[in-house]
């Protein structure tokens, strides 16, 4: 049966493809990290729809994916409408900032929002937080450079941006008037989750996306009936734009896979 596919710009897909390993252990998967034309996250729409249309048709030319899933906020922001009016068969799986799940969660109203610049300016986003400001404060804090830092793994670069973002967003706590909630609004930073916990306090709630998006793909694949024999072995192929050497050793360092 054919795999599924997953792509980002970078590395940060690593963690949505680390739910879906854990929700459809039997599923084959690609995972391609177009790391050649990233980053994605500063870059106008017009060149993230091109790099995600020119994804797409590799993806189903080369694999004949039996789904997607847009592990990445930006491309989710900017194109996924698009495929889904190009490839209405193929199910079809973007993430987007959860800002739903954080409101549900938050006691004090108050709720801090990481992003890329182009996430947080797109029109999908905007919709998203206009639908909900009236249940919450959100506030939102562009990290330029920090997807980057992540991807390159330059630990250093990254605590400094990590204290950057937090401290422009402080105070964080459970008292009124602190943000209590974080939402992690880019596949990257959920690898910065540590750093990001130790600077904000044990008591606020960092939200990621993976475990949801993971759910959303098994119930398409489910309603399709295309899900494998759950007594078989799901593999993995990386693929990269860029270095393949960069994406495998990510892949090593936060799934413990070796390609």
């Amino acid at each position: 049966m054919s795999p599924i596919g997953v792509f980002d710009s970078g590395v940060g897909g690593l963690s949505i493809l680390r739910a879906l390993r854990a929700e459809m252990p039997a599923e084959d998967f690609v995972y391609l990290a177009d790391t050649g034309f990233a980053p994605y996250g500063e870059r106008g729409d017009a060149y993230v729809i091109d790099r995600t249309r020119a994804i797409v048709q590799r993806l189903l030319d080369e694999y004949a994916v039996k789904a997607l899933v847009i592990a990445c906020n930006t491309a989710t922001a900017a194109a996924v409408h698009l495929v889904r009016a190009e490839h209405p068969d193929l199910p079809l799986v973007g993430v987007e900032p959860a800002l739903k799940p954080a409101v549900a969660l938050s006691r004090t109203r108050r709720i801090g929002v990481m992003a890329t610049r182009g996430t947080l300016a797109s029109a999908k986003f905007a919709g998203l937080h206009d639908a909900l400001k009236d249940r919450a404060e959100f506030v939102l804090q562009p990290c330029d450079g920090l997807a980057d830092a992540i991807q390159a793994g330059d630990a250093a670069q990254v605590a400094a941006l990590c204290k950057r973002y937090t401290d422009a967003m402080a105070p964080f706590g459970s008292r009124a008037g602190e943000v209590d909630t974080l939402v992690l609004g880019c596949t990257h930073y959920p690898f910065a989750s540590a750093e990001l916990q130790a600077l904000t306090g044990a008591d606020v709630r960092l939200i990621e996306t993976g475990e949801p998006v993971a759910r959303q793909a098994r119930r398409l694949l489910e309603a399709a009936g295309q899900l494998r024999d759950p007594a078989a072995t799901g593999r993995i192929e990386l693929l990269a734009t860029g270095s393949l050497d960069a994406l495998q050793s990510a892949a090593a360092r936060w799934l413990s896979l070796r390609a």
